[in-house]
């Protein structure tokens, strides 16, 4: 089953529509490296690629330099910049999801809900939801492919075959999926609309200053490390981006939240939660794989690696998603348990922070 597979070089730098309510859009992969020879004239960068890949049109290649997925010697360049002798420039390609062909897989999937037009999956932490380069099998809409043709549903109508939205490879948690075109284009007018209720449990590094708030920063690729998201405060790149945050339990060191997405960029949570100072606990991408607060004792080191063993991802589950069925019109919510790995953490946090407010006490009863 192909979904779509377009040739066309325009399609190269096109990227999902954050708007639709995807939390995670398809990595940039480098596709085109080129370095000009000794003899190359300066030549308009957009000139020079438009010799250089058949079928590119100016303005794709143009919009392409403006969101940084053309890089010459490393760095974004406008596209006016005129290639000289020696340069190196590489061409980012993020062609949609759907370009890729789906194989159906038989896989066991944990439905907490189905009927007739929606089905709500629990994603365990560890599978990527829909194929991209270098995971063309073995991912969420894979498994929904063979599952959905078991039911004799045609999924040819159906975007990445019915996903709605999606959540990271490591974050575990609840995605609704549509069953039918109606669904589908129901269903994401609402989440464009910003009526979908998503709330997040996470773990993060620090004490909260405040015990909620609520963090409006525009959210797009770093200006140099195009693989990762970046937080713009000021506004003057990405898309806007609101989540709201509040505490529900403190540990000293780390502290138990949880978030309510008002947009769906990709990493949002992940990349807001770092831009106020408190990235997610063992969050490798965004810098919470390390000790970022706490004391310099070896018992307090060993406790934190111990966590991370048990723990080997980003401490963040999708816990709640809501909705207006698009069939009857009605509200529908639902909840999902904590997963195994990121209770346990949390409890072993909860058990350290008791053991050093005992221990305190003794010490002042003394």
């Amino acid at each position: 089953m192909v979904l779509n597979s377009p040739e066309d070089i325009e399609e190269i730098w096109d990227d999902d529509d954050p708007d639709a309510g995807h939390e995670e859009t398809s990595e940039p992969v480098e596709r085109l490296r080129i370095v000009t020879d000794k003899r190359q004239e300066p030549l308009r960068i957009d000139k020079f690629l438009m010799n250089r890949v058949e079928g590119a049109t100016r303005n794709k290649i143009q919009q392409a330099l403006d969101e940084g997925f053309i890089l010459v010697n490393g760095s974004a360049v406008k596209p006016n910049y005129k290639v000289k002798a020696g340069d190196e420039i590489v061409v980012f390609d993020t062609r949609r999801p759907e370009s890729t062909e789906v194989l159906p897989e038989q896989m066991l999937l944990n439905i907490a809900y189905e009927d007739d037009d929606v089905l709500i999956i629990n994603k365990p932490a560890g599978m990527v939801v829909h194929p991209g380069c270098g995971n063309y099998s073995g991912t969420l809409v894979n498994g929904l492919a063979w599952y959905l043709q078991q039911e004799n549903i045609d999924t040819d109508g159906l975007t990445r075959v019915g996903l709605v939205h999606r959540i990271d490879k490591d974050t575990s948690g609840l995605v609704v999926i549509a069953k039918t075109e109606k669904a589908m284009a129901d269903l994401n007018g609402q989440f464009k609309k910003h009526t979908v209720h998503r709330r997040y449990i996470a773990l993060v590094w620090g004490d909260l200053a405040e015990d909620e708030g609520t963090i409006n920063a525009h959210i797009g690729r770093n200006l140099r490390f195009r693989k990762i998201m970046d937080a713009f405060p000021d506004g003057e790149h990405g898309k806007e981006a609101i989540t709201h945050y509040k505490v529900i339990e403190r540990f000293n060191y780390v502290t138990l939240v949880e978030l309510r997405l008002e947009t769906g960029r990709t990493h949002q949570i992940r990349v807001h939660m770092k831009h106020i100072g408190h990235p997610l606990f063992n969050d490798a991408t965004y810098g919470g794989d390390r000790i970022i607060k706490g004391t310099v004792f070896t018992k307090y080191k060993q406790f934190v690696e111990n966590c991370f063993k048990i723990l080997p991802r980003h401490a963040l589950h999708a816990k709640e998603l809501g909705f207006t069925h698009p069939r009857t019109r009605e509200w529908i919510q639902f909840d999902s348990e904590l997963p195994s790995d990121i209770a346990q953490v949390i409890e072993k946090w909860r058990t350290y922070t008791a053991g050093m407010t005992k221990q305190l006490k003794d010490k002042l009863d003394t």
